[in-house]
């Protein structure tokens, strides 16, 4: 399984500059805001920044911030993601061609699509090389995705078919059948089934994500997927707050018995995938509905918390940048204006470089789905279809 790093910095330091507690909130947000990003059309600094400071010329994403300078399947996975955004397609295919070499083996090809191994890093022995061999399933749904939509938005039946291949691995290997429930997405092949006790994680399951899957392969099960996904994050949520872990035991949704009812880093991402999809889709609103709990919290306290408890909504620490890039999109689909002010405030300090002190990989990443989003530069419609800016707006 994934392990999330902690990334606790302190009030200061969860707008990623890595300042001194000296250094004033007015004075932090003065800087941040000089180097705020454009509109919907025009340079992407922050995608920009974030290929300079953490995408190898191979097209490795690199997080700085762990011990072994891993690569994830989730890396990846967002990276192709936002090449797509903007219209990259080099960057793309140095991407892609890493992730088909490094964590597929070079078996990644539409007649023998692998699983990528989901994480890649500095050894023991100070070689390099894959950690982990299981896959994440999340990544692989991503990594589908972002092939299925390169191929219509850039006419390539070479990354349609990837994406296909790809898919039919993750149901193939990643998907069960809950009784009563429907089909769910083991977070990987190996090691979440044990001792009549199946664990999940509810921020795998994008729902702009699983419409868009279901609409280029409509006899998958990814229609009923979203059905089962939001199932669970309603039941796993009862005070509005979504946990990173939960299990399946006796024919019902219980709390992980290993990681408890708390929701923090993999959660946050529940939100965000829940602001990201289409007004339009029928599990949108209800969605949003059943995570009301942080928009009322961050209207009580100006701020996330770090750690919530999703069965009675005690909370505790202030979230980091990466919650804020997380939650931008949420607020903008509940019509939250102070919410999103609040947000844009803390995402200027993303386009902001001081020497020393180094963007943080989540930061970055959960960053660039917010901005681009509240900024227009992409869209999902209520068939899960990517909608860049550069395919409509900036002609």
């Amino acid at each position: 399984m994934r392990v999330r790093i902690n990334r606790k910095m302190g009030a200061l330091l969860a707008l990623g500059l890595g300042l001194t507690a000296s250094t004033s909130f007015a004075s932090i947000m003065k800087v941040a805001q000089t180097a705020a990003a454009p509109g919907a059309c025009g340079e992407w600094t922050g995608y920009r920044t974030f290929v300079e400071r953490f995408v190898q010329a191979d097209g490795r994403v690199i997080d700085y911030s762990t011990p072994t300078q891993q690569t994830t399947s989730e890396g990846q996975s967002y990276g192709l993601f936002f090449a797509l955004v903007a219209n990259d397609r080099a960057t793309f295919d140095r991407l892609l061609a890493w992730t088909r070499t490094n964590l597929a083996g070079n078996q990644f090809d539409a007649q023998n699509a692998r699983l990528p191994a989901w994480q890649w890093g500095r050894k023991p022995d100070g070689s390099f090389g894959v950690l982990d061999p299981n896959s994440a399933s999340d990544s692989d749904l991503w990594i589908a995705y972002d092939l299925l939509q390169a191929g219509r938005l850039w006419r390539d039946t070479s990354y349609t078919q990837l994406g296909e291949a790809l898919a039919k691995q993750v149901v193939s290997h990643e998907i069960t059948t809950l009784p009563g429930v429907g089909p769910m997405l083991l977070p990987g092949p190996q090691g979440f089934v044990t001792a009549g006790i199946t664990r999940l994680n509810p921020s795998y399951m994008p729902l702009p994500v699983l419409r868009g899957l279901a609409h280029e392969m409509p006899d998958g099960p990814w229609a009923k997927l979203a059905d089962s996904a939001y199932k669970l994050v309603k039941t796993t949520s009862p005070q509005g707050f979504a946990p990173d872990w939960a299990a399946w035991q006796g024919g019902q949704f219980v709390v992980d018995p290993k990681n408890g009812d708390v929701g923090s880093y993999d959660a946050i991402r529940v939100y965000l995938w829940a602001g990201l999809a289409s007004s339009a889709d029928p599990l949108a609103k209800p969605w949003l509905a059943a995570l009301g709990g942080m928009r009322a919290k961050v209207a009580q306290t100006g701020f996330p918390p770090e750690k919530v408890s999703s069965t009675t909504g005690a909370a505790s620490g202030e979230g980091p940048l990466s919650y804020w890039g997380a939650l931008a999109p949420y607020f903008k689909s509940l019509g939250d204006e102070r919410g999103l002010g609040l947000a844009r405030e803390h995402l200027a300090a993303l386009d902001t470089h001081l020497p020393g002190h180094e963007p943080v990989y989540y930061d970055r990443v959960l960053g660039l789905f917010g901005t681009g989003f509240i900024d227009g530069r992409y869209r999902f419609d209520e068939a899960g279809r990517l909608v860049p800016s550069w395919r409509n707006a900036c002609d």
